[in-house]
């Protein structure tokens, strides 16, 4: 990914309005990961990744970031709670874990890009076995002439199947079970996870039953293109590339991180393996290997971004290891009033937008005028102050608020407009914004 700091910035900004330092913090710790691998090997082993975390209430962007960093970026991306994670000891996941779902993504990755490059190949390959069960097998001892038509009739076949033409067809198609059968769950150890992938094999081998399944010709594309995949791929190719990529480009996004650490307020009460986790994420995050079913995997190079709103605890209260090993610290500030018109009216894809486009599905015309807007920032903030701050997750609520009858009653504003005034917002919102008690449970 090669992309410069302000390039990242410039992108994350059409989804997540302010919070400026955060995206520059991440900005250049990604540019960063790109201007290492293009080092010697001796210094890429000393250049260590600069872990980030990001502090900040709820709905101020946090987990955007990461959702949209998944989405631009070609490297293995995965986002994890913190707090599902327990002790070893404890019953739930190991934090290892994490590593073995980032090598599944990474192979994923990976595979879909292979499976592009090789898209006519295997195109191909689906084709030829629906055609072969559309066209009968030409008699043994068959004509020049006749072998001439078939192959003609071969090639109109294809082109029908290609085209769609014979999609509502049912045909009968073997399945191959190996093709089918694929096991990632990866809170088993790697140990377990290949002794059950081998009894599945084995007793796939042993099973006698009729594989044979009656499909359209378009259920069958996409039943064949795994098989097709199998076939094709290179997977102990596509495996080690995988590998390469989670160790040296990969990055784990630890949410929650402020469930682990331990308050003075809890006194290690409520959870006494918060602190296990803890100690257990240490050598993940320092730098050690992590054996998977897929091979052994180095953690020294993967960058961790953890986030938390700390409204109980605070960083301190997490164990000074755990604290040294995220050197890059980011505040997310607040959203103000205006912050929340900017979420509302500049990002791609926004609220609004997507209530419009959703009632246009009616047949009706949803506008909101600026007015409205602007009243809808300004309650949504007054809400956030008086109770809880959810941030920009507090205008999902009030549009809700607003909106319910509406979408309740689209059938009767079919192909007319609808305008969301500045009054129509007032007289849904004052009432419940005003009373504490009402805005507490219902915004």
């Amino acid at each position: 990914m090669n992309m410069t700091p302000k390039e990242i910035v410039s992108y994350l900004d059409k989804y997540v309005i302010g919070q400026k330092n955060a995206k520059k913090t991440i900005a250049l710790a990604l540019r960063t990961r790109y201007r290492r691998m293009q080092l010697d090997a001796e210094m890429q082993q000393e250049i260590k990744p600069k872990n980030i975390l990001m502090i900040g209430s709820t709905g101020v962007g946090k987990t955007e970031i990461s959702r949209r960093l998944a989405k631009m970026m070609k490297v293995p991306f995965i986002k994890v709670e913190a707090s599902k994670y327990t002790e070893v000891g404890f019953v739930g996941r190991d934090v290892e874990s994490m590593i073995r779902d980032l090598v599944v993504n990474s192979i994923s990755i990976v595979k879909a890009e292979k499976e592009e490059e090789n898209r006519e190949k295997i195109e191909n390959y689906i084709i030829n076995r629906i055609t072969d069960k559309l066209v009968p097998p030409l008699p043994t001892g068959a004509s020049e002439s006749k072998k001439d038509d078939y192959q003609r009739l071969l090639e109109a076949m294809e082109k029908r199947v290609e085209s769609g033409e014979m999609d509502d067809k049912i045909i009968e198609i073997d399945i191959e079970k190996s093709a089918s059968v694929e096991f990632n769950n990866t809170n088993l150890p790697p140990e377990m996870a290949k002794v059950q992938e081998s009894f599945s094999k084995v007793f796939s081998t042993l099973s006698k039953e009729d594989n044979k399944r009656e499909v359209t010709v378009k259920d069958a594309k996409i039943l064949l293109r795994q098989e097709a995949s199998a076939k094709l791929l290179d997977m102990t190719s596509i495996t080690a590339e995988a590998l390469r990529r989670a160790e040296n480009g990969g990055i784990i996004f630890l949410d929650e991180i402020d469930k682990i650490a331990l308050s003075e307020k809890s006194n290690g009460r409520n959870d006494p393996s918060k602190e296990g986790v803890q100690r257990d994420l240490l050598p993940i995050v320092e730098g050690s290997s992590v054996a998977t079913k897929y091979g052994t995997i180095n953690t020294d190079h993967i960058l961790f971004i953890a986030a938390g709103a700390f409204h109980v605890s605070k960083p301190s209260d997490l164990i000074p290891e755990l604290q040294g090993r995220f050197p890059l610290r980011v505040e997310l500030e607040s959203l103000t009033e205006e912050t929340l018109y900017a979420i509302l009216t500049q990002t791609e894809n926004s609220l609004l937008k997507q209530y419009e486009a959703l009632l246009s599905v009616e047949g009706m015309k949803l506008v909101f005028d600026d007015e409205a807007v602007k009243t809808i920032a300004k309650l949504a903030h007054r809400a956030n102050e008086t109770a809880e701050d959810i941030g920009a997750r507090r205008l999902h609520t009030v549009l809700e608020r607003i909106l319910e009858d509406i979408s309740f009653d689209a059938d009767e504003y079919k192909g007319k407009e609808f305008v969301v005034t500045k009054e129509l917002v007032h007289e849904k919102l004052d009432e419940v914004v005003e009373d504490d008690d009402l805005s507490r449970y219902i915004l």
